[in-house]
């Protein structure tokens, strides 16, 4: 009977990709833990979709989706601090 392999990494390629992949998710939980303990939560959560976005499509949509409701809180922040100012 042959044994069937397991996950096993046959080129370096595939290294890299494991370790983008292993690398992303661990920053991504720790903003994730950031957001409820003392720490910058929202930007750890920011580089952790980077580093996913290197290899992951839907993570390169969140972090695009994230750089627009940043602008947006920007512009809103702005306009109500003109708003008052006048």
């Amino acid at each position: 009977m042959k044994k069937k392999d397991t996950f096993t990494i046959k080129t370096v390629k595939q290294a890299k990709r494991v370790i983008k992949v292993v690398i992303g998710f661990t920053v991504l939980v720790l903003g994730l833990i950031m957001l409820v303990t003392p720490g910058p939560g929202v930007v750890t959560i920011i580089l952790g979709l980077a580093i996913l976005g290197t290899e992951f499509v839907w993570a390169k949509k969140l972090m695009k989706r994230f750089e627009k409701e940043a602008v947006n809180v920007k512009n809103s922040f702005v306009n109500n601090y003109i708003n008052k100012a006048k």
